[in-house]
């Protein structure tokens, strides 16, 4: 009798086995059809996504969602991208030349975090003009979708001559020549950031801006405090600026708009 049962069990045992393998493919193959869904509802997202965004929008769609079109090329979203990029792109420059002298951790801290942040918002804002299919550059000043145009640099923008500066002066020099010349040029990106604010209503673009506004206005603080911190008087509590130059905008032109 105990036999019978012993063997009874273990048949039983075997089967409900036999049941939990005879699954596993199923399980496998139900897993592997979901993720190829996945997939290719993500695909199809991102395409109808960018089609979107470049105003190509699928005649299906709502009302309020196929009447999203791209900027044109005049618009205020395409002169502040590729002027924010140009701005950008010096700021990176200037960070990356203090961050390889400096021996300061804070120094250095910071101007790998402006490189690094710019530079990616540089990426953005190249990736929003591809995909509204408009050049990099404009035939128009810098700033005039402001209604300040610049034929020169821009505000805030090192000369050429600040830049030798900086690549040739001292570590402890370079510090404080960084300060002074990233802190106007972070004045200056705010207000264009802000001007953007109020003529946009596309939510990149406004996320972006507002990013910007927000953390370079806590970078000047930074940036003040730690010119202090050296001995350098940053009088009214504005900028400071480096004996015998001046940000105001020249005649050296910026490459563009």
């Amino acid at each position: 009798m105990r036999a019978s049962v012993q063997r009874s069990t273990k048949n039983s045992r075997e089967a409900h086995t036999s049941q939990k393998r005879a699954l596993l493919p199923r399980i496998s193959l139900l897993t592997a059809v979901l993720l190829m869904v996945a997939i290719l509802v993500a695909a199809a997202g991102g395409a109808a996504l960018a089609a979107l965004f470049s105003g190509n929008a699928p005649a299906d769609l709502p009302t309020h969602v196929s009447d999203i079109g791209a900027p044109s090329d005049s618009s205020p979203e395409a002169g502040f991208a590729r002027d924010m990029m140009v701005h950008h792109a010096q700021a990176v420059e200037m960070a990356e030349i203090v961050r390889d002298k400096t021996e300061s951790e804070e120094i250095r801290t910071l101007a790998a975090d402006i490189a690094l942040t710019q530079q990616a918002q540089i990426g953005q804002m190249q990736g929003w003009l591809q995909v509204w299919d408009l050049p990099p550059t404009g035939t128009k000043p810098a700033m005039s979708w402001m209604g300040e145009p610049h034929e020169g640099r821009m505000p805030g923008m090192a000369s050429p001559e600040e830049i030798n500066d900086l690549q040739q002066a001292s570590p402890e020099e370079a510090e404080i020549l960084f300060l002074q010349l990233m802190i106007p040029h972070h004045e200056a990106a705010v207000p264009m950031a802000e001007a953007v604010l109020r003529e946009t209503d596309r939510k990149e673009v406004e996320r972006l801006a507002g990013s910007i506004v927000a953390s370079q206005q806590a970078e000047i603080e930074l940036m003040r405090g730690l010119l202090q911190k050296r001995g350098v008087t940053v009088e009214g509590g504005g900028e400071s600026e480096p004996s015998g130059h001046s940000h105001e905008a020249d005649e050296a032109p910026h490459g563009g708009h």
